[in-house]
């Protein structure tokens, strides 16, 4: 092989590396955008779940509120209802109370 044959191979040899170094980059940028690209899916759909998941809970917190605040109101009607029971027992007695103070304070 002559002097100028065996530059030409070593000319040719870089340049065939020099391609293989441009489609290594490219391929390597190429795989970067797919990964990004998929851990922004990822990060979009953990981030929709996660409100799912938000949601859920505060609905199942508005019930159980609910249900509370059900509770209590009733809880409460019922002890309105026995006030309102004793003091209708109590209208007589008041009554009789109220006129003999009244008969005292005019007698008096």
């Amino acid at each position: 092989m002559t002097r100028a044959e065996i530059l030409s191979d070593i000319k040719q040899a870089e340049e065939e590396a020099k391609k293989l170094v441009l489609q290594a980059n490219e391929a390597r940028i190429q795989k970067i955008n797919e990964t990004k690209a998929e851990s922004r899916e990822i990060i979009k759909r953990a981030e929709c779940e996660a409100q799912q998941y938000a949601e859920s809970e505060m609905s199942k917190a508005r019930e159980i509120i609910k249900q509370e605040k059900e509770k209590i109101i009733g809880k409460g009607a019922l002890e309105a209802e026995d006030t309102k029971k004793k003091a209708k027992k109590n209208i007589t007695k008041a009554t009789k109370f109220i006129l003999t103070e009244f008969e005292r304070a005019v007698n008096a």
